[in-house]
């Protein structure tokens, strides 16, 4: 499998439960491991022939930036979704990471993976009319 990695991603967002982390800007450090809808083809120099990354890595930020989630799974959910569902990613792994959130550690986080077959329609959770899983 053909990945393309974005690594050490630094940005500042609110995310936290406790109203003190929801005052300001946390840092998080995000990595990408995307897996592209056309393999990375062995010895093509030509850019118009391989996926662009930038667009698919702004967005990323885009979001992160603007985001108020509370969780770093919730985080690290959307980005997923943000990468198969509007970049064509195939699949991804991404890892997010909240520095000093948990004493005597360098960070805590989250790594999850995804593919397209978990953003289609017979995979989705369904919701009932109180909004509660069914």
């Amino acid at each position: 499998m053909d990945v393309i990695e974005v690594e050490g991603l630094r940005l500042r967002c609110v995310i936290g439960v406790h109203g003190q982390e929801r005052r300001g800007l946390s840092d998080v450090v995000i990595d990408l491991r995307i897996e592209p809808p056309l393999p990375v083809v062995d010895a093509v120099d030509d850019p118009a022939s391989v996926w662009d990354y930038k667009p698919p890595t702004k967005a990323v930020i885009a979001f992160v930036e603007s985001s108020t989630c509370r969780t770093v799974e919730a985080l690290a959910s959307t980005i997923a979704r943000i990468l198969i569902v509007e970049h064509g990613a195939r699949s991804v792994r991404v890892r997010v990471h909240k520095p000093g959130a948990l004493r005597y550690t360098d960070s805590v986080g989250v790594a999850l993976e995804r593919t397209t077959s978990d953003y289609e329609p017979q995979n989705r959770p369904q919701r009932t009319t109180a909004g509660v899983l069914a």
